[in-house]
C-alpha cells in the first residue's frame, strides 16, 4: 500500500515483511529428479496474500555463515507442517510408529528458532512447526499419539488418494484461553479446527505456555512467556482462512514485524 508524503510530494511504499520458511527434503526419484528441497505452495500463497515476501530457506545445516546471512534479512520466521520431528532431537529412540523424518530440516529450523528467540524476532508456527518449536525450546513429543495415548481422540485426519477427508475438514473443537494472543485473534473461547497430525506435545517447554487444548487435553496452542511474539497452533490455519480468526493469525504475525 502506498502513502503520499505531502512534504516531499512523493509516494512512499510501505515495506513488506520478509518471512523465512524452511524447505523440506525430497529424496531423489531415479531417472526423474535429483535430491530436491520442496515446500507446499499454500503457505506461500497465504503469506503473500497477507502482505509478506516469503523467503524459502535451503537446508544447509553445516553452512552457518549462509544461514545467518539469510536470517539477518528476515523480519519473521514461519514454521510449517511436514514430516515428523526426529525423536533424537529430544533424546528418545525412534519407535516403529514414528514416520519419516528430515534431520537436516530439524537442524536448520531449530537454529533459526534459537536465533529468533534470542533476537525477539516474531515466530508463527503450525502443525509440525508447533511441535518443532516445543522441542527447540526444551520440550518433548509423543512420537505417535494413537499408540502412546490410545485414550485420546483421533487426530490424524489425513486426506486419502480420493481427497477425503479434505484438508479443510473440521475434526474437533479446541478450547482457547481468551486472554491469550490466540484467544484475542480467534475472538472466542472455542473454535472448530482441522487436524492432520499424529505427533503432539508430551512435555511442554518451560519457555512456552499453553493457550489452546483439544477435548482430550492434548495441547493445541502455545505462546511465548516473556512478551516475545511466539504464536503456534497444532492445526492448519492456512487451509481455513475463510474464518476471520484463522486469517488473523497471519495478519497479526506480519503486523508484529513492524513493517505493516
Amino acid at each position: 500500500m502506498a502513502a503520499l508524503d505531502s512534504s516531499a510530494g512523493e509516494v512512499a511504499v510501505a515495506k513488506r515483511p520478509v518471512i523465512g520458511i524452511a524447505t523440506q527434503t525430497q529424496e531423489p526419484v531415479p531417472g526423474q529428479l535429483p535430491r530436491c528441497w520442496i515446500m507446499s505452495q499454500r503457505y506461500i500463497q497465504v503469506l503473500t496474500e497477507s502482505g509478506a515476501i516469503p523467503w524459502l530457506i535451503p537446508l544447509l545445516p553445516t553452512d552457518t555463515d549462509t544461514l545467518r546471512a539469510i536470517y539477518d534479512r528476515l523480519d519473521g520466521l514461519f514454521l510449517t507442517g511436514g514430516v515428523d520431528v526426529d525423536p533424537s532431537t529430544y533424546g528418545e529412540q525412534k519407535i516403529e510408529q514414528c514416520g519419516r523424518t528430515d534431520p537436516e530440516r530439524d537442524a536448520v529450523e531449530m537454529q533459526f528458532v534459537r536465533w529468533a528467540l534470542a533476537d525477539h524476532k516474531p515466530v508463527l508456527a503450525v502443525c509440525r512447526g508447533f511441535q518443532l518449536l516445543n522441542v527447540a525450546c526444551g520440550g518433548t513429543l509423543y512420537q505417535d499419539v494413537a499408540s502412546q495415548r490410545p485414550d485420546m481422540l483421533k487426530h490424524d485426519y489425513f486426506p486419502t488418494e480420493s481427497g477425503e477427508p479434505s484438508r479443510r475438514f473440521l475434526a474437533h473443537t479446541v478450547s482457547v484461553e481468551t486472554s491469550s494472543r490466540l484467544g484475542r485473534y480467534l475472538g472466542e473461547a472455542h473454535a472448530e479446527v482441522n487436524s492432520m497430525h499424529h505427533q503432539g506435545i508430551k512435555t511442554l517447554a518451560p519457555t512456552l505456555k499453553a493457550s489452546a487444548w483439544a477435548p482430550d487435553g492434548l495441547i493445541e496452542g502455545v505462546e511465548g512467556v516473556n512478551g516475545h511474539y511466539v504464536v503456534a497452533v497444532q492445526w492448519h490455519p492456512e487451509e481455513i482462512t475463510d474464518q476471520p480468526g484463522q486469517r488473523r493469525l497471519f495478519t497479526e504475525f506480519l503486523a508484529a514485524t513492524g513493517h505493516r
